[in-house]
């Protein structure tokens, strides 16, 4: 069987699952919810304005949330322009940061943790 470098190399006439490798990643580790952490990096996706206060306690907690607009994105943009402008008044409030990262994800980071947005 051959390696991993090999695979990546082209080593063969086999094709490089590439989505199949990077959704293993960290799969290795074990659970890691048993693990302690100072912060952790909390996906999270945005169904409804209810989502708002889920989102907001991570950030409290000293969590960064990579969210995922999407589902409201597609269901209603009103709601979508309200959630966001909650979860930019909760980073305000804590000193956090905001950034969207492309058309469906944002980043938001707790009291401490900047976003460089060049």
């Amino acid at each position: 069987m051959p390696g991993l470098l090999q695979k990546f190399k082209g080593g063969g006439a086999r094709e490089t699952d590439i989505e199949g490798y990077l959704d293993t990643l960290g799969m290795e580790e074990g659970d890691l919810l048993e693990e302690h952490a100072d912060m952790w990096v909390r996906p999270l996706s945005l169904d409804d304005v209810a989502d708002v206060e889920r989102v907001s306690g991570e950030l409290r907690k000293g969590n960064i949330v990579l969210l995922n607009i999407e589902p409201l994105y597609k269901k209603n943009n009103v709601k979508l322009r309200q959630a966001v402008s909650e979860l930019k008044g909760s980073v305000q409030d804590l000193n956090g940061d905001i950034a969207r990262l492309s058309e469906t994800k944002v980043l938001l980071t707790p009291a401490g943790v900047k976003i460089s947005k060049k």
